[in-house]
């Protein structure tokens, strides 16, 4: 396990009097091993040498000749594997855009720190580093065929986890999403990024889908026979939406399970522009008419558009975690969170936040009026015979008056 002495720490700025106080900051924290530059290029020769090569960068973005942003696009060219915290003077939006651009090129941000720097500000950041080998193979990523994701569709290698939804105003448990599983033999548990893709490309999905759909259905009426009557939410792909003979199907599986379909949320992600619309807005509007629910997911990215909102009878939009963890403090982020939910609440529609991962975002949602938050401060996903006992110890939590999960 490494220790703070172990750590190799870059501070990479133009002006002399910034290099020494980060560096002396750092090393006030307990950081021994930390090393200045005042120029990009001679930065990249440190990132070359194994011997001195820094786990963490801290880079400023506006400097003469070589500037940060382009001083990452070579920290890509040389291989560099490890953090970045960005420092700038410049405005949020643009540090915004800089710790974006950064994501895109697969090197981690810690986060970015706006001049004059604090010392808790600078505390919290490095404490978020974590030693590549503590990394999960789920985030690492890894390789499946086809075949192998057909046959563990089969032989029913797919579980689901399922993570609440909760009234902002009254705590009331009001829902689950259902997130899909793969329990492979020798890999364990691999996360949906794994092989959502996958199932699109190849065929799959619809048959992915209603394996997903079945373990909910039986879950939702499980859990009503012991008292618990919630809204079970399926993630639905635009590619599940090309056969007109699915809303029979999932209307026959509910009435199969006892499961009224005004419980069922359908969740509809788009992962890919959809040219013809007419058989996805034949279905969804059916299936509306059947008094399923419709939410739009992930709303703001991707394809999940205005036009959506127009052409498709929605009933809730999710307010995509991207526009809503940190919106308390970063003003971008809470001028588009207010934006959508704004937009929401005048087509008539309920709202929920995704990624409420800290008291923080809890305590910004508390005001706003949005319905429903879901994310790792309230809990994260579960296996189906957790959520029973979950219930119980959040309503506890809620009543003695701090509701955060203390697994958060």
């Amino acid at each position: 396990m490494s220790t703070k002495s172990d750590i190799h720490i870059l501070v990479l700025d133009d002006e002399p009097f910034m290099l020494k106080l980060l560096a002396r900051l750092l090393m006030n924290l307990g950081f021994t091993r930390v090393a200045t530059c005042d120029n990009g290029q001679t930065a990249l020769e440190r990132v070359d040498d194994a011997a001195l090569a820094p786990q963490i960068i801290l880079c400023d973005l506006n400097m003469p000749g070589m500037d940060g942003i382009e001083f990452v696009r070579k920290l890509v060219e040389h291989g560099y594997a490890g953090s970045l915290i960005l420092v700038s003077g410049e405005d949020e939006r643009t540090l915004q855009s800089a710790r974006t651009l950064v994501q895109a090129h697969h090197i981690e941000v810690l986060g970015s720190l706006q001049k004059p720097v604090s010392p808790q500000a600078l505390h919290q950041l490095v404490e978020r580093w974590v030693p590549p080998a503590r990394v999960t193979q789920h985030l690492q990523g890894k390789g499946y065929a086809v075949e192998r994701l057909a046959q563990g569709i089969e032989v029913g290698e797919l579980v689901n986890y399922y993570q609440p939804k909760v009234s902002v105003s009254t705590g009331a448990v009001v829902g689950v999403e259902t997130l899909v599983r793969w329990r492979h033999p020798q890999d364990g548990l691999v996360f949906p990024d794994q092989f959502i893709g996958m199932a699109e490309a190849h065929g799959l999905i619809d048959a992915l889908t209603q394996v997903v759909l079945a373990q909910a259905l039986r879950d939702s009426a499980s859990w009503a026979l012991q008292g618990l009557k919630i809204k079970v939410a399926v993630n639905v792909s635009m590619d599940n939406l090309h056969a007109l003979e699915f809303p029979e199907q999932i209307t026959a599986a509910a009435a199969a399970a006892g499961v009224a379909p005004q419980s069922i949320v359908l969740e509809v992600t788009e992962s890919q522009l959809m040219k013809d619309l007419r058989a996805p807005l034949e279905i969804l509007t059916r299936l509306r008419l059947r008094r399923f629910k419709l939410s739009i997911d992930d709303f703001g990215t991707g394809h999940s558009s205005l036009v959506q909102l127009r052409d498709v009878p929605f009933d809730q939009l999710k307010i995509d975690r991207s526009f809503v963890h940190g919106a308390h403090h970063n003003e971008t982020l809470r001028a588009i969170f207010y934006a959508s939910l704004g937009l929401a609440k005048e087509l008539g529609m309920e709202v929920v936040a995704e990624g409420v991962e800290d008291a923080a975002d809890w305590e910004f949602l508390k005001d706003t009026g949005c319905d429903l938050a879901q994310g790792y401060f309230i809990a994260r996903p579960m296996p189906a015979d957790q959520v029973l006992v979950w219930v119980a110890g959040w309503q506890q939590r809620w009543a003695a008056g701090y509701p955060g999960t203390p697994f958060a």
